[in-house]
């Protein structure tokens, strides 16, 4: 299976580029962020005629998320489900192949001390709430999406101009090892620890011509799906060109069979 995660910051404006990578790359399942869309404006035919169901959680403007799948996409939720009242799509998950997906898009923040930061902060504590009812030991879950923070200083190429922003700090590191702690492994980590991989580039000041970036974008899994993990990176290549998101897809690959936990 081929599994991959991918801010596209507006479907709409990136549509033509999905559509071309999914024929390209034949992902199995992919979850997406950023839609900038609702529900009614998400182009379901043009993903439905390259071979992909969608789950949507969309939200016009801004925010929203979804899940493509090739196979048939069951038990589907949409946000939290904790009774706290937000209007802001950011979570989508559903079973594909027997594996659980979630589809995140954390809140960027704005900056340190904000009440933008401070609803991330609060965002977080309801996904650990989540992670801790919904991925018992020996479950089958994957945790996609722009998360919004690096975990240490391997994912940020300039440490000294990104330190203590509201996408590189310590809060965040202990926050992502928090994550962690739910029985999840960081894939691209596992298969790249030396780190220097990036998947968010600033559209200003050359960004990505200079490589001046962060990983913020993760793929997260149970032990399950490590095991069966053969493969992770990112796909640069859809950084480049006409009207590319300012994330690349982050792509994985597992093994068919997927054992039950040792």
């Amino acid at each position: 299976m081929r599994l991959a995660t991918w801010n596209v910051n507006s479907i709409r404006a990136r549509l033509p580029r999905l559509l071309e990578w999914l024929a390209s790359a034949q992902p199995d399942v992919v979850c997406l962020q950023e839609l900038k869309v609702a529900d009614q404006g998400f182009p379901a035919a043009a993903v439905a005629q390259a071979g992909y169901s969608a789950v949507v959680h969309g939200q016009s403007t801004y925010n929203g998320v979804a899940i493509l799948s090739r196979a048939e996409a069951t038990d589907v939720e949409r946000g939290f489900g904790d009774g706290v009242d937000d209007p802001q799509s950011r979570l989508v998950a559903a079973t594909v192949d027997g594996i659980r997906v979630v589809s995140a898009y954390v809140p960027n923040g704005a900056e340190i001390g904000s009440d933008k930061y401070a609803y991330k902060l609060a965002w977080l504590g309801r996904l650990d709430s989540w992670l801790a009812a919904n991925a018992p030991a020996g479950a089958r879950l994957v945790l996609c999406g722009d998360l919004n923070m690096a975990r240490d200083e391997l994912d940020v190429r300039s440490v000294a101009a990104w330190r203590g922003t509201v996408l590189f700090n310590d809060e965040l590191s202990a926050w992502f090892e928090r994550l962690l702690d739910h029985g999840l492994h960081d894939l691209v980590r596992e298969h790249h620890p030396q780190g220097g991989i990036y998947t968010w580039w600033d559209y200003r000041q050359l960004g990505f011509p200079r490589n001046d970036g962060l990983r913020i974008d993760h793929v997260l899994a149970s032990r399950p799906i490590a095991d069966a993990c053969v493969a992770a990176g990112v796909d640069r290549d859809q950084r480049k060109g006409e009207k590319p998101s300012d994330h690349a897809p982050v792509v994985v690959e597992l093994l068919d069979r997927i054992d039950p936990p040792r």
